[in-house]
């Protein structure tokens, strides 16, 4: 499989068909005469494979299942548009069990001289010295958070470990917009709009969004939430009750992994 190159949001829109949208941040005196060639100025990015982020994510030591969801979830292409290099630190936030993102990131940074911090409770600490982590990564858990009342600390905490120019990546179940946090983060869902706003009031910068993990065919409206979909496949109630039908539970199976949202927040420097 001929994978994209690191650090190239360009490149990766092109896998899309939706672009990914960066921010720019443009003098108060300048023109759109000048922005125009200012940019026509700048040294086009190098271009590079990144062999060991390759080697991790085609490593048959990844249980089967992980690798199975690889067609939904398009890890070295998420990572790269994340910024992900060699020799990083990065703090995954509550990886959970499965540990899918972690069985990739801790082979990667133990074979290029990073470090790899997971943490189970981020309200406890990061496990790192503020201002010296290169990139915090959430995935899937916004809508607890949201729940909990906490969103607001704990993205203040990720920024505080963060160094100048750090990186926060999220990945996140994306609910329609225009609802509030409360009436979809109990289906495991939440808006962009919401992950977005918790972020700035922490002092990030939306530096990009991607469509790499969009589903179309999510239209969120499941009897047992997200989970009623790839991989839980919820299929009823705690109590048994309300059972799907062969027929629903294989509609829904047809759907496959939720509609996601795909982040990339700057400290800046």
């Amino acid at each position: 499989m001929r994978l994209r190159p690191i650090l190239a949001a360009v490149a990766l829109s092109a896998l899309m068909s939706a672009p990914v949208f960066a921010q720019e941040t443009t003098g108060p005196m300048e023109t759109p005469a000048q922005q125009a060639a200012r940019r026509a100025a700048m040294a086009p990015p190098e271009m590079q494979e990144d062999a060991a982020l390759q080697a991790a994510v085609a490593s048959t030591a990844r249980p089967e299942s992980d690798r199975a969801r690889d067609a939904a979830r398009h890890p070295y292409e998420t990572l790269t548009f994340w910024g992900l290099t060699p020799g990083q630190t990065v703090v995954e936030i509550q990886p959970g069990q499965a540990g899918w993102w972690s069985n990739i990131l801790k082979p990667y940074l133990a074979a290029t001289n990073g470090k790899w911090v997971g943490v189970d409770r981020p309200t406890e600490g990061l496990g790192v010295e503020d201002g010296t982590a290169d990139m915090v990564i959430v995935a899937r858990a916004f809508h607890n958070w949201a729940r909990q009342g906490s969103t607001d600390a704990l993205v203040a905490s990720f920024f505080k470990a963060l160094k100048p120019g750090g990186v926060l990546a999220v990945e996140q179940h994306r609910g329609a917009e225009g609802l509030n946090a409360a009436q979809t983060a109990s289906t495991g869902y939440v808006s962009e709009s919401y992950v977005i706003h918790a972020a700035q009031a922490a002092g990030f910068v939306l530096e990009a969004r991607s469509e790499l993990n969009a589903n179309p065919k999510d239209d969120r409206d499941h009897p047992f939430g997200v989970w009623t979909l790839p991989p839980v496949r919820q299929s009823a109630a705690r109590d048994g009750t309300n059972a799907l039908t062969p027929e629903q539970r294989a509609a829904f199976d047809a759907i496959g992994e939720s509609d996601r949202m795909t982040l990339r927040f700057r400290k800046p420097e």
